[in-house]
């Protein structure tokens, strides 16, 4: 069923629009934005698409999300991120892809594969190490001192918030302004101008996390293995009316649902209308998962003028991370002349992010 909702929409339109110098016309302002989750939730197990009731259904329950007008947990930490977090939020109004149940296309029942062996191991160690920093928070063991494990390195590149501030390499790589993951899958808008050999996407996302790819269209081959790229190093072909994309040399100072350096990509782009893209993505990772698999996604366009793309700029000069750091030294200084609590003891990881939030997956049944 997924497949047929494509192979209807592309043959809407026999041919691709055309750049003056002959190639398939991608440009424009391009939104990303969608209910469906990654994966299927477990209450949809074996349907691929809901119909169109259903659908209508999720969506309107969506809508219906006070957000940032939730005044439940006044007093909490959830309270005052739901204030401005809320923000970056995707609009309430935004449906689900095609119906779908998942963006998942392949394997079949809308789920990533099982993760290899040294895959669960590398997970586990980080999430062992995270969750023992916050012993002697209130998000850790009740009555737990806070941990030893607290002076040690941690077991991989940080890419988390953890809850500590020693330095910026404490502090999520959103924090630092460069944690925009590849592929960005959702919530994000896009950019695309071309020019003869050329795709340049500039890719909008979250907090000012937006970055460029120029994509060589013109046959050459990926960098040096020995030269890494925080995106990928990105070159592509045509293959009819559809861009293909091949991404690698990742570094590991990225991480994509559990992969680092050994991610590859195979990006496929086809307009198969005026105001849509179809977006397909393989992603390959031996040392992470079992098996190759793929998810699509639909880009939907903008009008132009009132959506001009500006440049990211994430949090001015980077002060909001110094502020992080400078406040966690003051607090150190306080608690060490027996004023203040001990920052050890304080969660400045989670954000008190507890209980339910309006996603697809929390959909009542």
């Amino acid at each position: 069923m997924v497949c047929s909702v494509f192979v209807i929409a592309a043959a809407t339109q026999t041919r691709s629009p055309r750049t003056p110098w002959g190639e398939p016309d991608l440009q424009g302002i391009w939104n990303a934005e969608t209910l469906t989750p990654l994966e299927r939730p477990a209450r949809w197990a074996g349907t691929p698409v809901l119909t169109p009731q259903e659908a209508q259904a999720v969506e309107k329950w969506v809508a219906s999300a006070l957000g940032r007008d939730d005044r439940s947990r006044r007093g909490t930490e959830r309270d005052v991120a739901g204030a401005y977090n809320e923000l970056w939020s995707p609009p309430r109004n935004v449906g689900l892809s095609d119906r779908r149940t998942a963006l998942i296309v392949d394997p079949a029942d809308g789920r990533t594969p099982a993760m290899t062996p040294g895959a669960q191991k590398r997970t586990a160690e980080m999430r062992d190490y995270l969750r023992a920093l916050l012993e002697g928070t209130a998000s850790g063991p009740a009555g737990a001192p806070p941990s030893p494990r607290r002076s040690e390195p941690p077991p991989a590149y940080n890419i988390d918030r953890m809850n500590r501030a020693d330095g910026p390499e404490d502090r999520s790589t959103l924090e630092r302004c460069f944690g925009a993951p590849m592929p960005v899958f959702k919530r994000a808008v896009y950019r695309v101008v071309q020019s003869p050999r050329r795709v340049g996407i500039y890719v909008d996302f979250g907090q000012g996390q937006g970055f460029q790819r120029t994509i060589p269209v013109d046959g050459s081959p990926h960098l040096p293995p020995s030269i890494r790229l925080l995106h990928g190093d990105s070159r592509g072909r045509w293959d009819g009316d559809t861009l293909v994309v091949s991404v690698a040399n990742f570094t590991p100072k990225t991480d994509f649902r559990g992969s680092r350096e050994n991610l590859r990509l195979t990006e496929r782009f086809r307009r198969v209308s005026p105001d849509r893209i179809d977006y397909r993505v393989t992603v390959e990772d031996p040392t992470t998962w079992t098996r190759p698999w793929t998810f699509e996604i639909p880009w939907n366009r903008e009008p132009d003028k009132p959506n001009r793309i500006y440049e990211s700029t994430c949090h001015e000069g980077n002060y909001g991370l110094l502020g992080m750091l400078a406040n966690t030294r003051a607090a150190e200084r306080l608690f060490a002349a027996g004023q203040g609590p001990d920052p050890a003891t304080q969660d400045n990881a989670t954000g008190g992010a507890t209980g339910e939030d309006r996603t697809v997956a929390n959909f009542p049944r």
